[in-house]
């Protein structure tokens, strides 16, 4: 059994409330951030399409979505809300000739989220990893971006002054550490994270239960939602997503990686209380649960609620 260790704070409902991004009435899209997600590839088109959806509907202002051009048909008639536009790939999947039109998209957009559905290869590492060098705006890392990090982790200190949030479940992590996965487990789960984020100045989002948040000064946060309702492939999509929309809108790093895993499993929670959790899907989360979660936190502090 894991040692939990000992966490710094908890994440509830109080500190959702005060931590997330306000909108302004009189606000337009532009004021609401710019996203760009990096993704998907032959046999992957959930996972952007998700990362998408799940940013579109936690307030992020524009979303665009670079996919290979072997699946942008796909994309484009699934994501109506968001902007998809076709890259250079090879075998289905990126490839390093995506690079320069990537590097101008950003540099209109305020953050990037790369790794759902990339796919692995040698073409895949060397994009991850020239994207993650080059890109000065905040990164939120995860997924086949993660595996790639794993082969070349220079990639991660090279951007020690730039803001990384990685977003591993423990398969992930014990590859970027280098470790087999039960000597991963035997490890005292709090403090591994911790030194993982002050030795890379990142910010860590350890997935699992309970999901952990290392920043880069020490402090690790503790979730206190979720269930097996999320424990199902493209749920870590919808919470890359919800992660870097709330960046985009100019939350901290702390804050949007707390508001999103908070949200991201309440959403599950109040959904288990209407299907069940063998019934809610990823989809369910980002279309329908994360409205609920929303709604939720934002509630007035003397509304009574099942916690």
């Amino acid at each position: 059994m894991e040692n939990q260790g000992a966490v710094c704070a908890a994440v509830d409902r109080a500190y959702v409330r005060a931590a997330l991004p306000r909108r302004r009435e009189d606000g337009h899209k532009g004021d609401f951030g710019k996203l760009l997600i990096v993704g998907g590839a032959v046999g992957y088109t959930g996972a952007p399409y998700l990362a998408a959806l799940a940013a579109v509907r936690s307030g992020s202002g524009l979303v665009y979505l670079g996919v290979p051009e072997a699946i942008w048909p796909v994309e484009a008639a699934k994501c109506v809300c968001a902007m998809p536009f076709p890259l250079p790939c090879a075998d289905g999947k990126l490839s390093v000739q995506a690079l320069e039109p990537l590097m101008k998209r950003l540099s209109t957009c305020d953050v990037l989220a790369l790794g759902p559905g990339l796919g692995r290869g040698e073409e895949v590492r060397e994009l991850v990893c020239s994207l993650l060098c080059a890109a000065e705006v905040p990164v939120v890392l995860d997924a086949d971006g993660l595996n790639a990090l794993a082969e070349a982790p220079e990639a991660l200190d090279a951007r020690r002054d730039r803001v990384t949030i990685l977003t591993p479940h423990d398969g992930e992590l014990a590859r970027l550490l280098g470790l087999p996965l039960p000597e991963l487990l035997r490890r005292d789960r709090v403090e591994t994270v911790r030194a993982f984020a002050l030795e890379h100045r990142c910010v860590l989002v350890r997935k699992g239960h309970p999901t952990l948040i290392a920043l880069p000064d020490g402090q690790v946060l503790q979730n206190t939602t979720g269930g097996s309702a999320l424990s199902k492939g493209g749920s870590g999509d919808v919470l890359t997503g919800l992660i870097a929309s709330f960046l985009s809108q100019g939350a901290s790093p702390e804050a949007a990686a707390a508001c999103g895993v908070w949200l991201h499993g309440r959403a599950g929670d109040l959904l288990t209380a209407q299907d069940t959790a063998y019934c809610v899907t990823p989809e369910d989360v980002a279309r329908r649960g994360l409205a609920l979660a929303f709604n939720d936190a934002l509630e007035a502090p003397d509304v009574d609620r099942i916690s």
